[in-house]
């Protein structure tokens, strides 16, 4: 999936006939879905990140012999300013939600926590785009991988690692959605896992003061201070609960 920036243009440059660049949230694309040019799709394979270009579409990596009436006419050479503002490989997470679930648990754990941190990644752009209930699901996915046990403990380490931060992005977005019962579930989730993590610390103390919670929230809140003891969001977390 890539988020672009885009603007198609005839002529010299001179005559646009598509744009995004109005959009503040550019919405993610799928190659071979949503971007279907062939010129397009090539180029767009050519880049990186952050990357910027012109690219010059002959018809038959364009629009073709019939073109796109009213706005393109047969056999249109067109041009297209392209930027990449974001991108994430989703082809192996794709391929991976396609296998029934007895070949997934039989993938090796590897390919699992790479699929898990691709979902995280997806959660992650919806999050900072405010899409907080896709957010949600992205990260939900990802720990539904991470449910098997593992007999070693480096291999289960990983596993945890990988939980620990699904359940404190999970807490956040939740508390993005207004639901603090969710969003201390997944603090006290991540806490069974690390107990002296002040990230989650903080989180159960947000959602319990969203909860009215005072004595518990101080509790948490406090504890997550003794940790860090300068971090300014604790430290105004106080103040607004004094």
């Amino acid at each position: 999936g890539c988020t672009v920036k885009y603007s198609g243009y005839l002529g010299n440059w001179n005559k646009l006939f598509c744009s995004n660049g109005n959009s503040k949230y550019p919405r993610l694309m799928k190659l071979g879905r949503d971007i279907t040019l062939w010129g397009l799709e090539i180029g767009l394979l050519s880049m990186t990140k952050g990357e910027a270009a012109l690219f010059v579409l002959t018809p038959e990596y364009a629009y073709g012999q019939r073109g796109c009436p009213p706005s393109i006419p047969p056999n249109t050479t067109v041009l297209f300013k392209v930027e990449v503002l974001d991108f994430i490989d989703s082809e192996e997470c794709d391929t991976f939600f396609e296998l029934p679930y007895e070949q997934q648990d039989r993938l090796p754990l590897e390919k699992i926590l790479k699929v898990a941190a691709t979902e995280r990644e997806f959660g992650n752009y919806f999050f900072y785009k405010q899409c907080f209930k896709v957010a949600k699901d992205r990260y939900k996915r990802a720990l539904s991988i991470l449910g098997r046990s593992s007999s070693s403990e480096a291999e289960q380490s990983q596993i945890n690692a990988s939980k620990l931060l699904l359940f404190l992005n999970l807490s956040l977005t939740y508390l993005k959605l207004e639901r603090p019962g969710r969003a201390l579930k997944y603090g006290e989730l991540a806490l069974e896992m690390d107990q002296g993590n002040a990230k989650a610390l903080f989180r159960c103390g947000q959602a319990c003061l969203y909860m009215r919670e005072y004595s518990k929230s101080q509790e948490f809140l406090t504890r997550a201070q003794r940790i860090q003891p300068f971090n300014r969001d604790i430290n105004n977390e106080l103040k607004k609960l004094a």
